[in-house]
């Protein structure tokens, strides 16, 4: 039994990690929600401090995850996702998947006119993404390539490669992806459009 509650605890640090990247918010960010020193998040993301209620009840909060989710306690045998949507930049981000580790799969809405005017910040970071467009016109900034998904258009990269995502004309944007850890691919490749096609806003 001893065993088994270290192993639960061991695997508290990497859960937390994952899912503080997988919602872009820094250490000194969630430090400064939580009142949880930046050490002691550190420690505590790589296994070096072990995880109680004082540290576990307010990252809940600040994750809004049940602490359950965060030590991996099973729920029930319900298959069944109910996914607790959040806001990143204007962005409404559905997560479709409830564990922390491996493959996750969200659903992303850019609202209309979201990036108007607005110059593409591309970031990178650990991880393999794979995207489906399910509705409007989406713009990806990926490396030194510009250009323009549309509804059933998939894409796949490396996520240590700088990348971008913004609406590319006025109208809303739906799409579906799936983060994994690296080495995991989709091996579905996009098809890239000549760059005179790729300017947002025009039509090839």
């Amino acid at each position: 039994m001893s065993d088994d509650f270290d192993a639960v605890l061991a695997a508290v640090g990497p859960r937390l990690r994952a899912l503080r990247l997988r919602r872009g918010v820094t250490l000194t960010a969630l430090s400064e929600t939580t009142g949880i020193p930046i050490s002691t998040l550190s420690r505590l993301e790589s296994g070096h401090r072990k995880p109680g209620l004082e540290l576990l009840l307010p990252l809940a909060r600040a994750h809004q995850v049940p602490v359950d989710e965060l030590i991996g306690a099973p729920t029930d045998l319900d298959p069944r996702v109910r996914p607790r949507p959040f806001t990143r930049n204007g962005m409404t981000v559905v997560p479709l998947t409830r564990t922390s580790g491996g493959l996750q799969a969200f659903k992303h809405i850019l609202p209309a006119g979201l990036t108007d005017g607005r110059e593409p910040d591309p970031r990178s970071h650990e991880g393999y993404h794979w995207l489906y467009v399910l509705r409007g016109r989406l713009r990806v900034v990926l490396g030194d390539k510009d250009f323009t998904l549309s509804a059933g258009e998939v894409a796949e990269f490396d996520t240590h490669l700088p990348h971008w995502f913004g609406n590319a004309d006025q109208h809303p944007v739906e799409f579906l992806s799936i983060l994994g850890p690296q080495g995991e691919r989709v091996h579905i490749k996009a098809r890239y459009r000549p760059d005179t096609d790729n300017v947002p806003g025009q039509d090839g």
